[in-house]
């Protein structure tokens, strides 16, 4: 499975954002699946992941403002942005692990697909 995330751009703040992460090769009905962003100069975070089942977790600096999503059907997983913020901006990434779990940490994940820039302006 190779994962391709897409969907970024530059947003004002207070705008939106959908971002998508498409898997080919494989259905992502077993994988639980998750979004990561990395800013200028600093480390890796966890945004959100979806698992199998649907269950979601979120960072909480990003609750009630992104909702992530999947459409196994379409073998892709989304990442709703809206309320952008400039502390949003970050190259965004996908990755997925085939698992009933859940993970908040990237190297859990066994695929990860490239980045994709999100940059928010105030």
């Amino acid at each position: 499975v190779q994962l391709q995330a897409s969907g970024g751009g530059l947003v004002q703040a207070g705008g939106s954002l959908r971002l998508s992460c498409a898997a080919s090769g494989r259905t992502t009905s077993n994988y639980a699946m998750a979004w990561f962003r990395q800013a200028p100069e600093k480390g890796r975070e966890f945004v959100a992941y979806i698992m199998r089942s649907g269950a979601t977790s979120y960072q909480e600096s990003v609750k009630g403002r992104f909702t992530i999503s999947r459409d196994d059907a379409r073998n892709t997983m989304y990442l709703q942005m809206d309320s952008l913020k400039p502390e949003d901006t970050a190259v965004y990434y996908c990755a997925a692990k085939n698992s009933m779990l859940g993970s908040t940490s990237f190297t859990w994940y066994t695929l990860r697909g490239q980045g994709t820039q999100v940059t928010v302006s105030s």
